[in-house]
């Protein structure tokens, strides 16, 4: 069979996406008049912006006669369960390593996965141009990490291709000079050492959805392989649910991939990967097969959430000033439509009030949501992310994460004193050019509002990838919460350049003049553990009396810039997030000073009660 399916695996940041431009373009899939784009397979704008991939993509190229389809994977571990589904799709894998970095945690997770798939990898070291890249030295910790997972001994003679997907250069040598500018060693060696798909042309139609896609005319689209027959457009099948049951349905779209496109067809067959829509209850993992013919495909894992906020109408002051969307009823829709294609999210409403708990796989994946919806005109206000506590045998169990960090050595001190007071656990440490990797595990929730500071403390310098490791018994142990108070406005209106200048001695300013606030929002962080209430639209006496220092000029000092990641991490549980489409904006629960000083004199009681 002409036919061979295979995803792209590897590391954040190693060239996943930009090899596959590379890929789709040295094959001749486009015109030579066709405006083609970086990281084409990149197409949300959010993923652009932070240089990641957010979604599996597939597409697909004929080159000397065989369709090759390809899957273009996520390797940030917040969206590492379409990786696990995606094996359930392809016979082979391209593994990406950086030829400087070597493997990494993300590397080790995408391995795995694909051995646990008795999937053979062709290993391309990528970026063999980088400076101080040692080729060499990738490829031994590529055959260390395989031998550390158990890959059975013919795995270890694996494929290696060298390339710089950058440079659109390629070669079978790890030599720098032998580099020319042609993918056709990767290409050449998909069609060698990649099977052919394990299916069944002549049976009963069977087909498995392993991604979801989904839009407004269709409903939702299942992506997957077609293990057994062909099926045509109007035929009607059955899906065999998760829970057992089975509905029929007609299909009413059938798309195969090409390019950056999708293409509409009439007829599929056993091989291809393919989506397919007619059915607004497909789900990820269930069979669809010819009724009469109901032989159910293994199940596939989907991952379960790890993480959760609330999410809830915005309910401060300057509510509908700003976005197009602020009623329950839109935000509910808007949720709806997500959960729609992303299998690993999921959402309930609380009883009677406008909130509800969404859940996802980490930060990342929350935020990158928040984002969406409020570049699309939504406006809400959201919680401090939460770890999903889980009751295993009796037992209260949280999420605990593998924490791999490199860092110059003059900062691992403060890195390891930081993480000891968020319950993390030192595994290994090693030392080689004045950079220490040190290898912990941590609660999950002792890595909510880490990042940031991670940064802080080691000046941007220092890199952190963490992937979720297991559940373990609940650590008794507040970690992650902020251990300074905030600067909390007590006035609505303009703050002004009068009232910051006294401020600023307070701590830290968010603000500049002339923005509106709004009494309870937080406007800087106080020096003290304590939180202050500030008037930040003071204005300057109108008077005749003249300063003796009047010819001094005040100079205020820079504001710092939060980010919405920067914010998420930054809360409390006692304190939101409002989102809108042009601002972020950090606010107590309680908006009103007298309610909220009750509310914290009541906490502060209950909590010397239980102490006693």
């Amino acid at each position: 069979m002409n036919v061979r399916n295979i995803a792209i695996i590897a590391h954040v940041d190693h060239g996943k996406t930009t090899l596959v431009n590379q890929l789709l373009t040295q094959s001749g899939t486009f015109r030579d008049n066709e405006a083609i784009q970086d990281r084409m397979m990149d197409s949300n704008a959010l993923e652009r912006e932070r240089g990641i991939t957010i979604l599996a993509k597939t597409t697909g190229i004929n080159y000397k006669g065989y369709k090759i389809n390809i899957v273009d994977t996520p390797g940030h571990a917040d969206f590492g369960g379409e990786v696990e589904r995606i094996m359930h799709m392809v016979d082979g894998c391209l593994l990406l390593v950086d030829a400087f970095e070597g493997t990494m945690p993300q590397t080790r997770f995408v391995l795995k996965n694909a051995l646990e798939n008795h999937i053979k990898p062709i290993v391309v070291i990528n970026k063999v141009d980088r400076p101080n890249a040692d080729v060499q030295k990738a490829v031994d910790e590529v055959l260390d990490l395989f031998i550390q997972l158990g890959a059975p001994d013919e795995f270890l003679d694996f494929p290696i291709c060298y390339a710089s997907a950058l440079n659109g250069t390629s070669s079978l040598s790890p030599e720098l000079e032998s580099q020319e500018h042609t993918m056709d060693p990767i290409l050449d060696s998909i069609i060698k050492y990649c099977p052919e798909p394990q299916c069944d042309p002549d049976g009963a139609f069977q087909f498995q959805p392993a991604l979801l896609d989904y839009n407004d005319f269709v409903g939702r689209i299942g992506i997957g392989t077609v293990k057994k027959g062909s099926i045509k457009v109007g035929d009607t099948v059955t899906d065999m649910r998760l829970d057992g049951t089975t509905k029929d349905f007609k299909i009413m779209k059938l798309y195969t991939f090409y390019g950056l496109k999708r293409i509409e067809t009439d007829k599929v067959g056993a091989g291809d990967i393919v989506a397919m829509a007619g059915f607004p209850e497909m789900n990820v993992g269930e069979t669809i097969c010819l009724p009469g013919h109901l032989e159910a495909l293994e199940k596939l894992r989907i991952d379960e959430p790890t993480l959760q906020m609330s999410f809830g109408t915005n309910s401060s002051p300057m509510r509908g000033q700003d976005g197009k969307f602020v009623t329950a009823r839109l935000i509910e829709e808007r949720l709806y439509q997500e959960v729609q294609r992303d299998v690993s999210l999921k959402f309930e409403r609380l009883p009677n009030s406008e909130t509800w708990i969404v859940s996802g796989r980490g930060e990342l994946h929350l935020s990158v949501l928040i984002e969406t919806m409020r570049r699309e005109g939504y406006e809400l206000e959201v919680s401090k992310p939460q770890v999903i506590v889980k009751v295993i045998d009796g037992v209260k169990c949280e999420p605990y994460e593998d924490v791999q960090i490199d860092v110059p050595t003059e900062y691992v001190g403060d890195v390891m004193e930081t993480l000891g007071n968020r319950g993390a656990q030192l595994i290994d440490m090693t030392d080689a050019n004045d950079v220490s990797r040190l290898i912990y595990v941590i609660p999950s929730r002792g890595l909510l509002g880490f990042v940031n500071n991670f940064l802080t403390l080691t000046k941007g310098y220092g890199i952190i990838n963490h992937t979720f490791k297991e559940y373990r018994p609940q650590l008794n142990k507040v970690v992650g919460e902020r251990p300074v108070g905030v600067l909390v406005a007590s006035e609505a209106g303009k703050s002004t350049e009068f009232a910051i200048v006294k401020i600023e001695n307070h701590g830290t300013m968010f603000i500049s003049p002339g923005v509106i606030t709004y009494e309870g929002m937080i406007v800087g962080e106080h020096r003290y553990p304590n939180d202050l209430v500030v008037n930040v639209t003071e204005k300057k006496p109108q008077n005749n009396i003249r300063s003796s220092t009047k010819e001094q000029t005040e100079v205020l000092k820079a504001p710092r810039r939060m980010s919405l990641d920067a914010c998420l991490d930054y809360i409390n549980e006692d304190e939101l997030v409002e989102i809108t489409p042009s601002a972020y904006r950090m606010r107590k629960r309680i908006l009103s000073t007298p309610e909220r000083k009750k509310y914290d004199a009541r906490k502060k009681a209950e909590k010397e009660a239980l102490n006693k």
